[in-house]
């Protein structure tokens, strides 16, 4: 005969059991961020009331994870219960009874916590000169530029999932930081993460069991936009709670936009739901602009340059860095700027020969110089094992020569940040671009060390 549900049962005992139950249904991961911060409250009938720490915990397990309680509590109990679910930021000793704590600590706790929450979502600064008027559209970008300002003014509501993917330098990063900026033009809150970010201040917020509010802040957002997907980790934790992400802002009718260097399915990454997921929002590829896009971005980055510096650059200059097909937009504005500074420096005219010549000693470099050749010449200079670039030590004797051909890798190939990393142990994106500041900065500093970074280079683009 089926246990009759009063006030008499032990419900302390039975809560627990059914916590159990659900951590073998769910799993620890989505146990610990939705069930384990669940408090009992009181039973009366057949009405069970559970606390959530916070409104946003009670209106998710509300809409996610109600039923599950509810068949959890009824195989426990005997008979079937209804779940009231209610705010209760702090949990009760004994139920029903509820004894808040003295004022003064509830509120330095909030605040605390509070506080914490804002410095877990810390989100990029955005440029400001990354706007949709100093973008240039072309053939190649024209549909993702049209969607992305769509999204990022408001004017078409029905775009939910925005996807963009292309090359490195191919402008994904500009699209994203433009609807940031517009989205808070209109009084939206845009929250601008990349992948490492957002996985890097999760398991923080994991670890220190700070989950929910996590979670809180990121949902509370009307834009997120995370850059670089595919440095996302094989973390299930991490996968996982970004699927919940992608859940969320389609339950919550917000608006998400992603830029990657690969087409969804292409990452290898991603679990298999998430690349549905992904798949089933719009998904836009950024190519190589045509030559006419790539001087019109030339074009505008010299006017930039002209009202600045007071310095033209005839069209030949321009012509002549446009013809150059490999190059990514972001490749162009450096060969611009390296001609362009030059100029400025010297005091010289910028002819179309000085600019062939420039140009040409990168060119030649680029074709002639490998990472593999610089780690060999910086290993023999330094008297190293090409092993010693490869390897996780990072002790002065190591660590600085790696730096410099890290640094050396940078600027004589045309192989991007994460590439190079690769080439180096595996390393991210982010150390070989502290390696690029730490190199150019002693350059500055000393003399000799500048002498040696300068013989190195003399070594490697020698016509052979």
């Amino acid at each position: 005969m089926a246990q009759p549900v009063t006030k008499s049962m032990d419900w302390d005992a039975l809560w627990l059991t059914a916590r159990e139950r659900m951590r073998r249904e769910m799993g620890d991961a989505v146990f610990d961020a939705w069930i384990r911060s669940l408090s009992f409250i009181s039973a009366e009938g057949t009405d069970v009331k559970i606390g959530a720490l916070t409104p946003f915990a009670r209106n998710w397990v509300a809409g996610h994870h109600v039923q599950r309680i509810e068949r959890a509590l009824a195989a426990e109990s005997g008979q079937a219960v209804t779940i009231n679910l209610v705010v209760a930021p702090q949990r009760p000793s004994v139920a029903p009874v509820v004894t808040p704590p003295r004022e003064p600590v509830v509120a330095q706790v909030t605040e605390s916590e509070k506080a914490e929450g804002r410095r877990i979502l810390s989100t990029k600064i955005l440029q400001n000169a990354q706007t949709f008027e100093s973008f240039v559209p072309g053939p190649a970008n024209e549909f993702a530029f049209r969607a992305a300002k769509a999204l990022g003014s408001g004017e078409n509501e029905e775009i939910s999932l925005l996807y963009v993917h292309g090359g490195f330098g191919y402008g994904k990063s500009h699209l994203l930081n433009a609807i940031a900026l517009e989205a808070r033009k209109r009084g939206k809150r845009a929250l601008f993460l990349g992948a490492e970010d957002f996985m890097r201040q999760f398991l923080g917020a994991l670890n220190r069991k700070e989950t929910l509010g996590f979670k809180e802040d990121l949902r509370a957002a009307d834009i997120l936009l995370i850059d670089d997907l595919q440095h996302l980790c094989r973390s299930t934790y991490t996968v996982s709670e970004f699927l919940h992400t992608l859940n969320a802002f389609s339950d919550l009718r917000r608006k998400l936009v992603i830029a990657a260097d690969k087409a969804p399915g292409a990452i290898d990454n991603l679990s298999a739901d998430v690349r549905s997921r992904l798949s089933g929002g719009l998904v836009i590829a950024l190519d190589k602009p045509d030559r006419a896009t790539r001087l019109a971005i030339l074009k505008s980055r010299a006017a930039e340059f002209a009202r600045a510096r007071g310095l033209a650059v005839s069209d030949d200059v321009l012509d002549h860095i446009a013809d150059s097909e490999e190059n990514s937009p972001r490749d162009l504005v450096g060969a611009f700027n390296k001609v362009a500074t030059y100029a400025d420096l010297t005091k010289q005219p910028l002819t179309l020969e000085a600019a062939r010549h420039i140009l040409g000693q990168a060119t030649v470099a680029a074709k002639k110089t490998s990472i593999e050749d610089i780690q060999r010449k910086t290993a023999e200079f330094y008297k190293l094992e090409l092993r010693d670039f490869q390897s996780p030590q990072r002790s002065r004797r190591v660590a600085r020569p790696r730096q410099v051909a890290m640094f050396l890798a940078r600027e004589l190939t045309m192989r991007s940040l994460p590439e190079i990393g690769k080439r180096f142990g595996g390393r991210d994106h982010t150390t070989v671009l502290h390696a690029c500041r730490r190199i150019a900065a002693l350059c500055e500093e000393d003399g000799t060390f500048k002498e040696e970074v300068n013989f190195l280079r003399s070594v490697l683009v020698r016509p052979s």
